[in-house]
């Protein structure tokens, strides 16, 4: 017997077909085909009630660019709500909103129904925001349409789902999750062009590893990001690491 999935995601845009991109290939598309996701991407025109299905007119007031009807949300809302039996949790993907990061893909991972609105033009008429629960950003640019951002949070949240992801501490040791970046990966071979990978790695030895491997994040972070470095909160093997690098640079010096 087929289990149930663990999270249920829908979209609604104008151009359903986009989301074959992440849907037909690599992860995602495994974890749908193994039911530990279910995914269903609506096209906005089916709940129109116009023989032209319309779903953007003139603003009122004026001004340039079309703005999104408001009535093909709401009847896709009702229709979610009467076919579930329960109300999803409904997310609009706009460069209004509060810009997403790991921690709100690992929080909305445990949500059972998500729904993602995607808006184009200039946006969606202001009382659909009655039926929406966030509004999450991936930035502050604007780009053409709702459905790429939606693209790029419903991946990063899938991959908090377990089952996902085969090794879930490798998801939680990715860049941000611990507000500090990933530390250098390497592979075979061992020296490319000169280029060798570091010793450590090759020692066997997993404290030294471990503690390597940490040195690199922390200094990626103070180099790259250290907007993130500043907000960490260290723990004592970190602040012992630190506590190394800080000695290391001393005596290199004199």
């Amino acid at each position: 017997m087929m289990m149930n999935p663990k999270i249920e995601i829908d979209v609604v845009t104008i151009f359903p077909q986009m989301f074959d991109s992440i849907t037909n290939f690599g992860v995602l598309s495994r974890a749908i085909k193994n039911n530990i996701i279910s995914f269903t991407a609506h096209n906005l025109r089916d709940y129109t009630k116009d023989k032209h299905k319309v779903t953007d007119l003139y603003a009122y007031g004026g001004g340039p660019g079309m703005v999104m009807k408001p009535e093909p949300f709401f009847e896709f809302y009702d229709y979610y709500v009467e076919s579930k039996g329960k109300k999803p949790y409904v997310i609009l993907t706009s460069p209004q909103g509060k810009q997403f990061n790991t921690h709100d893909a690992e929080r909305l991972s445990k949500k059972e129904n998500i729904v993602f609105f995607c808006g184009r033009y200039e946006g969606i008429d202001e009382r659909v925001m009655n039926i929406v629960d966030e509004e999450l950003s991936i930035g502050d640019f604007v780009v053409t349409g709702g459905e790429l951002p939606a693209m790029l949070m419903i991946d990063a949240i899938c991959r908090f789902v377990p089952g996902v992801v085969g090794d879930i501490d490798s998801v939680k040791n990715d860049s941000f999750y611990n507000q500090l970046l990933d530390h250098p990966h390497y592979t075979k071979p061992r020296e490319y062009r000169g280029m060798k990978v570091p010793e450590v790695l090759l020692s066997g030895n997993h404290k030294k590893i471990e503690e390597f491997r940490k040195k690199e994040s922390i200094i990626k972070t103070i180099l790259k990001r250290p907007d993130l470095f500043v907000k960490h909160d260290f723990d004592e093997f970190e602040k012992q690491v630190i506590a190394n690098i800080i000695r290391e640079l001393i005596l290199n010096e004199k």
